[in-house]
């Protein structure tokens, strides 16, 4: 008959065999691996952190998941706003604003007046197009840039650093908000409307008040 005593003794000696052990860690899967070797790590890290913590160790899963947690967040997040930033960069660098030689002959006055029009009828996507162009072409009035329908918002952006950083700046918040409407399908609210009306106007009363000072 089998001792109990030395049968337990054998079965602990073969427990405890090296071998015995690499099969039991190939067993587990790597994420649970992983998993074992990641709330060790900060098991670890909250017993230094905190040396009076005696529960370290069984806290280290819920605050382990709660680190996952924000950190899976913060990468989407980041991830989201790197895609729409290179779309975006991509737009500005393929999309031209004049899409027709109408609209390169128009003065940046017809373009306002037009603007208007729309405005009244509540078609701000289209009135915020007419908006920008006029601003475009205003500044190809000031010689500032030179309006091409072949050319993008980014060489006209390039063109304006050259001159003015921070107008080329300015130019470049208003030419993305252009883009997201004209080519990202944006609706337009009458509150962002309003918005970016006042930018442009902005833009455009330095020329009245030039011509003003010219005429005196």
């Amino acid at each position: 008959m089998l001792d109990p005593s030395k049968a337990r003794d054998t079965l602990e000696n073969i427990l405890n065999r090296k071998e015995y052990r690499v099969y039991q860690d190939g067993t587990k899967g790597l994420l649970e691996t992983w998993w074992e070797k990641a709330k060790e790590w900060v098991a670890d890290r909250l017993s230094k952190l905190f040396p009076s913590m005696e529960s370290a160790s069984s806290a280290s899963g819920p605050v382990l998941i709660g680190i996952i947690v924000v950190v899976v967040l913060f990468l989407l997040i980041f991830t989201f706003f790197m895609v729409r930033n290179i779309r975006r960069n991509r737009t500005f660098r393929e999309k031209k604003p004049l899409q027709s030689l109408k609209e390169m002959n128009w003065s940046y006055q017809k373009h306002i007046e037009e603007a208007k029009k729309q405005e009244e009828q509540g078609e701000y996507t289209l009135s915020t197009r007419h908006l920008f162009l006029a601003l475009l072409l205003y500044l190809h009035d000031k010689e500032w840039l030179e309006a091409r329908i072949w050319k993008t918002n980014w060489e006209y952006y390039e063109e304006l650093r050259k001159i003015h950083q921070f107008r080329a700046d300015q130019f470049f918040l208003l030419a993305n908000f252009f883009d997201e409407v004209t080519y990202g399908e944006r609706k337009v609210s009458k509150e962002e409307y309003r918005n970016f009306s006042i930018e442009i106007n902005k833009w455009l009363a330095e020329h009245e008040v030039e011509h003003l000072r010219e005429r005196r």
